[in-house]
């Protein structure tokens, strides 16, 4: 989301916000999205239970005497068999409480490993019941859930990363070489604190087995060095079992990118309908798009950390928003997605909440009419003044068409935009070469680019010195919606009223009837708290928010965009359970350039 240099004045009396019908689920297209998903949940509970069950026949006294000592001795095997056959049980009980995670997203491969490792299970309880004739529950317990997830086979389709296998391969390779040398190391390095002489295959066996957590033929004279190699070497082979099977079961996250071909088709769909102002966003090069069957519709969106995050109403004839959205959320499904959606309008939520997701009012959108906006009078004179005071200091400012611009042109705005956007917008010196990129579902990521011949850049100058810039993108045939907003860290206070009120000047004479600025979130409650008589929780919640603008421009921004009297049109973000929200909210942390996974760890995942 933009983030504009602000001035602290006070929003005067604001007219009341538009507000469509509450948005309500259909219950009859809930229940039929949420039926497949309803018996998947059943296996994956009673895949946890039996998974529960397993772990504590390996943890509990009695169950693991019976099983390493009376059936071991029945069957006449060695002492050290009792001990594996309990890690196993152990081991399986915990793969199948891990996959269950898996099973849930309806993955494949977990379904898969879950059979596999239900299998083993199953033919170890055998063993055990038809030996000492006990085991009968956890038995019928492991042969109904291979029976379930037979009969649900057909709800586990989710792809998994197409590389997933040799990067969970290599991972369990790695980490487990790596303890293996270590503890090797150890041992070769402190012989004087072992007893006897091991040889170097009695290490290497040490050093193994301290991987899956068993002693090995080497006894301490140091009990240190046996507890720290014990520890060293499980914390490996664990990490090796964990780092391997996230890769194995991760969701694919496809580099995000925009085919030319969709990109054509995005803006054939655009340039037909009025549409959202967050429309042209929908070109972003980092987003992908699922069109509707008749191709008539479309919703771009894109994969981070197995949540596929749309954003804006889906673009196209509104009559085919349903197909579009089937088609998004069955993408969803066949990749092991967890669907969400960030700032669409009232109108596109209700859309995604008759497919079966849920609403949560996210914001507000400030839309200024080009009709009636003036600077006169006294709610507007806070604007009025700081503009006044521009204006007389010598700035200037110049509203054009991108394609007004030749090429040099375009390339000294790209490159000052670069420069700037490296300064934080507020004067955080950063490198140029890596400037703060933030925006998502109102950003377009690229700034006078020659695709974009409709785009209107608005620029200010202080003595022939550039001083600040806006680019706004085509909303419809008769809009404008704010993609950038940048300044250097020492321009005025007031240049981007400066800017804003030119375009508003321009706005006739540019056939732009209605602006879009920028997306003020939690709107509502920051002015609820504030009203006389708001309640205790009111105004919890408002200070919540005034501390959280110590990091991120909630408050600011609010105050920036009421200043010029917009209309607020409510924001939402959608998601289809609640228990997803703290992903999808760490999703879009990243994804608007706040925070989420840092390069080195995406680098690790992606190697």
């Amino acid at each position: 989301m933009n983030r504009p240099e602000t001035t602290g004045t006070e929003p005067e009396e604001q007219p009341p916000a538009r507000r469509a019908a509450t948005v309500v689920p259909d219950p009859e297209a809930r229940r039929r999205r949420l039926s497949d998903a309803a018996t998947v949940r059943a296996v994956v509970w009673f895949a946890r239970l039996v998974a529960l069950f397993t772990i504590a026949t390996a943890v509990f006294p009695a169950p693991r005497r019976m099983f390493g000592g009376e059936l071991r001795s029945s069957l006449g095997l060695p002492p050290a068999v009792g001990l594996a056959g309990t890690v196993l049980t152990l081991v399986a009980g915990v793969a199948v409480l891990l996959l269950a995670t898996g099973l849930r997203r309806r993955k494949q491969r977990a379904w898969w490993l879950a059979v596999a490792t239900t299998v083993v299970l199953t033919v170890v309880n055998v063993l055990h019941m038809v030996d000492e004739r006990r085991g009968l529950v956890a038995t019928i317990a492991t042969v109904a859930l291979l029976v379930a997830l037979y009969l649900t086979r057909r709800y586990f389709v989710a792809r998994q990363d197409p590389g997933g296998l040799g990067r969970s391969v290599r991972s369990l390779l790695e980490f487990a070489l790596a303890g293996f040398v270590l503890v090797w190391v150890l041992l070769a390095l402190n012989h004087r604190r072992l007893e006897g002489r091991p040889g170097w295959g009695q290490e290497a066996a040490q050093a193994a087995l301290s991987l899956v957590g068993v002693s090995g033929p080497i006894a301490f004279r140091a009990e240190w060095l046996d507890d720290l190699t014990a520890t060293i070497g499980l914390t490996f082979g664990v990490v090796a079992i964990v780092v391997a099977g996230y890769h194995l079961l991760r969701s694919p996250e496809p580099r995000p990118s925009l085919a030319a071909e969709d990109e054509e088709r995005l803006r054939a769909l655009l340039a037909r309908r009025e549409g959202d102002s967050l429309g042209y966003f929908a070109l972003r090069r980092d987003k992908g798009a699922v069109f509707s069957p008749g191709g008539k519709s479309a919703v771009s969106y894109r994969v981070m950390a197995g949540v596929a995050l749309a954003s804006g109403d889906p673009v196209g004839d509104v009559g085919a928003w349903p197909g579009a959205i089937e088609a998004f959320l069955e993408e969803c499904v066949q990749n092991a997605w967890s669907p969400a959606v960030l700032g669409c309008s009232e109108r596109g939520a209700t859309a995604w909440a008759k497919a079966g997701l849920d609403a949560l009012e996210l914001g507000d959108e400030a839309v200024l009419d080009a009709a009636t906006f003036s600077l006169d009078g006294r709610p507007m004179r806070g604007v009025r003044q700081a503009v006044n005071r521009m204006q007389r200091a010598g700035h200037t400012a110049v509203v054009r068409r991108l394609s007004d611009l030749d090429e040099a042109e375009r390339s000294e705005v790209a490159e000052r935009a670069h420069r700037w956007r490296g300064t934080g917008d507020g004067g955080d010196a950063r490198s140029a070469e890596e400037p703060i990129e933030r925006g998502y579902s109102m950003a377009l990521s690229r700034v006078a680019d020659p695709a974009d011949p409709e785009a209107v850049l608005v620029t200010a100058e202080r003595d022939g010195e550039p001083c600040g810039l806006l680019q706004l993108v085509p909303w419809g045939p008769d809009g404008l919606s704010l993609d950038l907003m940048v300044r250097p860290a020492d321009a005025d206070n007031g240049v981007n009223e400066l800017l804003i009120a030119e375009l508003m000047a321009a706005a006739p004479g540019l056939g732009v009837k209605r602006v879009s600025l920028n997306f003020a979130v939690f709107r509502s409650a920051l002015e609820r708290g504030e009203r006389i008589g708001a309640g205790p929780v009111a105004r919890f919640w408002a200070r919540l928010l005034h501390f959280a603008s110590r990091w991120w421009q909630i408050d600011s921004l609010y105050r920036f965009n009421a200043k010029f009297r917009p209309e607020w049109s409510p924001r939402y973000v959608m998601f289809p359970a609640v228990r997803d929200l703290p992903r999808i909210l760490f999703v879009v942390l990243e994804a608007e350039g706040f925070g989420g996974r840092p390069p080195l760890l995406l680098r690790f995942l992606r190697r």
